[in-house]
């Protein structure tokens, strides 16, 4: 069984930017939830010329939060790893004030794969205005006197999720891919198992030192804990395939099963990564239904 070491607590107020290390401060959002834990954490990178990692939501005060943290200083550089509107939507609103180039992941839906799920959802929660100066595409460097940035795709949480890896203290900012406090969501049909499981392997083919994450406390031993979110997946499509041979093939009675320890508000975004679970059964033949896999879709064992 999957033992994740998540942990939640963050000591901070918001509005004001920590220190968190030599070459980084956090300032948090006011947007705490059952997505976002404590807020949304907008990282500052350097000092005198910084650079912005997720500005976080449409919130001025937050983006005046961030202009008091860095008074004196030029914001050079806004970086983004993914359109969800806990993260980009303050891109906009810091170029307004700063003039700071917009480098980062692509708009939303870029890299996108089709698969047979169509019918899945909306992209409910996504920022579509956002689009960046300059595209970081994957092993792209942002260079500075005092800091630099090189981007890691990571899609699966969304089509253009890209973490940052900040070479001067072998940091990786791993967006909502790795988060230190829960599992991520994976929602079709911007969100992708298969590329999620992909890009999780991915960094363990790599040495970080630690990920701070857009939510959440600073991840240690990130390997090992990667290792642990890799295994719980395969047990959750271990899950499903028991509900299949058992003839529960609808998702909201696989949801019942598989989530009873979970409170029922937070059911529906379940339901959301059981469907994503299952696009990527049926392409890999671990699952069949009838015609397009989705979410009132009826589903059999293999």
């Amino acid at each position: 069984m999957a033992n994740i070491p998540f942990k939640k607590d963050v000591t901070f107020e918001y509005g004001v930017a920590d220190q968190i290390s030599p070459l980084i401060r956090r300032v948090i959002a006011p947007n705490p939830s059952s997505f976002t834990l404590h807020g949304t954490g907008t990282y500052i990178i350097g000092k005198g010329q910084v650079g912005v990692i997720d500005p976080g939501p449409d919130d001025l005060a937050h983006i005046q939060a961030i202009l008091d943290s860095v008074e004196g200083e030029t914001v050079s550089h806004i970086v983004i790893t993914h359109t969800h509107r806990d993260h980009s939507p303050g891109a906009a609103l810091l170029k307004a004030e700063t003039d700071a180039q917009i480098w980062g992941c692509g708009p939303h839906g870029h890299g996108r794969v089709k698969r047979d799920n169509s019918g899945a959802s909306s992209d409910e929660g996504a920022d579509t205005e956002y689009m960046p100066d300059v595209l970081a595409n994957d092993g792209a460097v942002l260079d500075t006197k005092q800091w630099s940035l090189q981007a890691v795709y990571t899609p699966g949480h969304t089509s253009n999720h890209t973490c940052f890896h900040l070479r001067e203290e072998n940091a990786l900012f791993s967006g909502d891919h790795v988060m230190g406090w829960s599992t991520s969501i994976v929602s079709p049909p911007d969100g992708d198992m298969h590329r999620y499981m992909q890009s999780l392997k991915k960094l363990l083919l790599r040495s970080d030192d630690y990920y701070w994450p857009t939510h959440g406390p600073r991840i240690e031993q990130p390997k090992a804990f990667v290792t642990e979110l890799i295994k719980h997946r395969e047990e959750r499509e271990e899950q499903i395939a028991q509900c299949l041979r058992q003839q529960i093939g609808a998702i909201p009675d696989m949801v019942k099963a598989m989530y009873q320890d979970v409170p029922e508000h937070l059911h529906s975004a379940a339901a959301r990564s059981v469907l994503s679970h299952l696009v990527h059964m049926v392409a890999t033949d671990r699952a069949f239904c009838d015609g397009e896999p989705g979410p009132d879709t009826v589903y059999r064992a293999a």
